[in-house]
């Protein structure tokens, strides 16, 4: 027969184990929950996009919120439209013979692919952390050729 450990419900829900030992289930909970780990998932997480089709064009709307429009990079090469975002960020700040500097960058994209759209009439604009990327379709075309045999 298997050995049974006996479990309890914390205040959270969460399952933990009656016997911790050294405290050490509760230790690696709270290292978890320190804010640096919640910004690294966040930075991870890929851009979140709606894609809408109207008969004249297809529209992307992005969520982008808190970054600023210098920082976003659109791109449309391939049929492979890519959105994405480039932050650096340098704080500096004196006080009472105290010196605090941080710097932050990082970066992520997010790539569609994305067929029979006119290039050139391709707009962009941004609003309120949204992204807003309207393809124009343009007429469908055979994209295949007949390839002699020399």
């Amino acid at each position: 027969m298997f050995n049974m450990v006996p479990y309890s419900r914390k205040n959270n829900g969460g399952v933990t184990r009656k016997d911790d030992w050294f405290g050490l289930d509760r230790f690696f909970d709270d290292f978890f929950k320190d804010p640096f780990f919640a910004k690294v998932s966040s930075m991870t997480t890929p851009i979140r996009a709606d894609v809408k089709e109207t008969e004249k064009e297809y529209i992307v709307e992005a969520e982008l919120p808190g970054v600023r429009k210098e920082d976003i990079v659109i791109d449309l090469h391939d049929d492979v439209l890519t959105l994405g975002v480039d932050m650096k960020e340098e704080k500096n700040q004196e006080e009472n013979g105290y010196i605090y500097r941080e710097r932050q960058s990082g970066s992520y994209r997010r790539s569609f692919h994305v067929q029979n759209i006119k290039n050139e009439d391709v707009k962009a604009s941004y609003k309120d952390g949204i992204l807003t990327v309207m393809l124009p379709k343009a007429e469908p075309g055979t994209r295949t050729r007949k390839i002699e045999i020399e």
